[in-house]
């Protein structure tokens, strides 16, 4: 059996130049599925509120539906280290960030997410000193899509973007990220973090020089057809397969 991956495993891959795959889970079978299939990292994402709640965006996604879906994931006993999204508003204060950390460690999880910088420094201290891994996440947020007026901007374009992610790389890296997800960051900016910062790097439309790369799992695999982003390649077309398999199903009957 191999030993079980920690925070620790995830920055030795990245010391020994090893690409780290993540994806999302949110249910016991797929965490299952996707530990089987060797993936080191896993995230009970809050991007559950599009692929299975049906929300228009993660603005919505509740604690306590976290913390359900995190149970389900845990259950699976995966060998990969299982994380969760803090969701929105529940970091909003440093005793807050604590507090919904620990439900979602509760639940199953063994590292959480949140999304920013240096505005969320205090709250990451606090997470960290609690003795909680956490992972970052810069560049789009989606949390703040409503700020952004609907809409996915690539991120540090300009001087003013590639400072400001430098910036809170640097926050995070001395409140103790051992990871931070890179979302719509321009491909040269997030090679430079990557290179200047001793966290792991977990792109998502970021370009190919990250340390990783994470996607939504129903969109590397088909099952959410109503919509899939630019960046995203799907492997297979699982909702097609399911459609003729139900099709066939019926006919028979």
């Amino acid at each position: 059996m191999n030993p079980k991956i920690t925070p620790a495993t995830i920055l030795a891959m990245k010391r020994r130049g090893e690409k780290i795959a993540a994806l999302t889970a949110y249910d016991y079978p797929m965490a299952k599925l996707l530990d089987e299939c060797g993936v080191p990292l896993l995230l009970v994402g809050d991007s559950l509120g599009m692929v299975v709640l049906g929300y228009p965006n993660t603005t919505l996604v509740s604690m306590a539906e976290m913390e359900h879906h995190t149970r389900a994931a845990a259950r699976a006993k995966p060998n990969a280290l299982l994380g969760a999204d803090l969701p929105f508003h529940a970091y909003d204060t440093p005793d807050a960030a604590v507090s919904n950390a620990r439900r979602l460690v509760a639940a199953g999880a063994e590292y959480v997410k949140a999304e920013g910088g240096r505005e969320i420094r205090p709250q990451v201290r606090a997470i960290a000193a609690a003795g909680i891994p956490f992972i970052g996440h810069l560049g789009m947020l989606p949390q703040h899509i409503l700020e952004e007026g609907g809409k996915y901007r690539i991120k540090g374009r300009d001087d003013a973007g590639h400072a400001k992610l430098l910036d809170d790389a640097a926050v995070l890296a001395e409140a103790g990220a051992f990871g931070v997800v890179l979302e719509l960051v321009t491909p040269p900016v997030a090679q430079e973090l990557t290179r200047s910062f001793p966290f792991a790097t977990i792109g998502i439309g970021s370009g190919p020089d990250c340390d990783g790369q994470i996607l939504v799992t129903p969109d590397l695999i088909g099952t959410f057809p109503w919509f899939t982003p630019k960046f995203v390649k799907p492997q297979c077309n699982a909702a097609e397969q399911i459609r003729t398999a139900i099709q066939a199903w019926r006919l028979a009957l």
